[in-house]
């Protein structure tokens, strides 16, 4: 039989790893935006601008796939104690 207070410790420790993870991508995410005004300024061509764009766009992508991997994860946590881990 499980110990629910390791139950619940172990799911508040896997929801701060999840966040965690998020706010590190919210970040990069920042990181990329500032250093996209830097160079859309310098930018005659705007081709380093697309560049920064792609790689904005290719972060959100990824984003969201790893927030619908957490959600999955949440719901087999879930349906894995809900079935009392059998």
């Amino acid at each position: 039989m499980r110990n629910p207070a390791k139950l619940v410790f172990l799911g508040v420790m896997e929801e701060s790893r999840a966040e965690r993870a998020l706010a590190r991508l919210d970040a990069a995410l920042a990181r990329i935006a500032a250093v996209q005004g830097k160079v859309s300024e310098k930018s005659a061509d705007g081709a380093a601008s697309a560049r920064i764009m792609t790689l904005v766009n290719s972060h959100e992508k990824l984003r969201e796939e790893v927030a619908d991997a957490l959600g999955d994860l949440d719901s087999l946590i879930d349906e894995l104690e809900g079935s009392g881990g059998a």
